[in-house]
């Protein structure tokens, strides 16, 4: 039922919600007060799996974000990421507050997304000496190209909170080594089981798209079934029995 409110020629709703509130007429006057409802949220398996992605999606993106990202292929970079995090394996996280914010360093987690061939690249040794390296060529050198290398660490902060930083140096074509034909990085620092690295080729707006390899491996205790009930528990169980395979 619709009725004109007074002297304004505007019709209204009887009764309509918006935001929290709902609002009705009452003696030709319009009142609002504070919705409740005591229904219990849907979560079913889907639907966890769904709000677990977005959450750790979410939160990568708090850190990642003022990195001096390039993500080209989407309306945001937001969304562009958001997309491409959507295929990482999902992390459980029990709803206790702090680890809500809690983010996991994984093998690809997308750090670029551009029209540029992708480099291709993985952790290694050159003569015993830990390297992260690529298939880059010699020729590959130009002073048209840039190289970015983007480093991301997993950190355990306030003592039980998992949370990945990340931050991005320009290196130098001259600061590669050839091996094999191909370029790569060599340092101690590659052997560290608690970063990742991804570099990514940039010319002007242009880059390559890029994800993360790392040795790390903490996220691992965070996928399994367990985790997941424990996870599903602590927002109240799920609609339905859960199943991973059902992903």
């Amino acid at each position: 039922m619709k009725k004109d409110s007074t002297g304004l020629g505007i019709t209204i709703p009887k009764r309509m919600r918006i935001a929290g509130m709902t609002f009705y007429l009452r003696n030709g006057q319009v009142v609002g007060r504070e919705s409740s409802t005591h229904e219990k949220r849907s979560n079913t398996l889907p639907q966890f799996i769904q709000r677990q992605k977005l959450r750790h999606a979410t939160a990568l993106w708090k850190t990642l974000k003022f990195c001096d990202v390039m993500f080209t292929e989407r309306r945001t970079a937001c969304q562009n990421f958001s997309s491409l995090a959507s295929q990482l394996p999902v992390v459980f996280v029990p709803d206790n507050g702090i680890m809500n914010q809690a983010s996991f360093l994984m093998p690809g987690i997308p750090m670029s997304d551009g029209i540029l061939p992708m480099v291709k690249q993985e952790l290694g040794e050159v003569d015993g000496t830990p390297a992260l390296l690529t298939d880059l060529k010699e020729s590959d050198r130009t002073h048209h190209a840039k190289l970015r290398l983007y480093t991301a660490v997993q950190a355990i902060e306030s003592k039980v909170l998992p949370r990945v930083r990340f931050s991005m140096r320009e290196v130098s074509w001259w600061d590669m080594t050839i091996v094999e034909d191909h370029l790569a990085l060599i340092g101690e620092e590659f052997a560290d089981e608690m970063k990742g690295w991804a570099l990514v080729k940039v010319i002007e707006d242009r880059c390559s798209s890029q994800t993360i390899v790392t040795r790390c491996t903490l996220y691992q205790q965070y996928i399994t079934e367990d985790a997941l009930e424990r996870a599903a528990d602590s927002y109240g169980g799920l609609t339905e029995t859960p199943f991973l395979s059902a992903r």
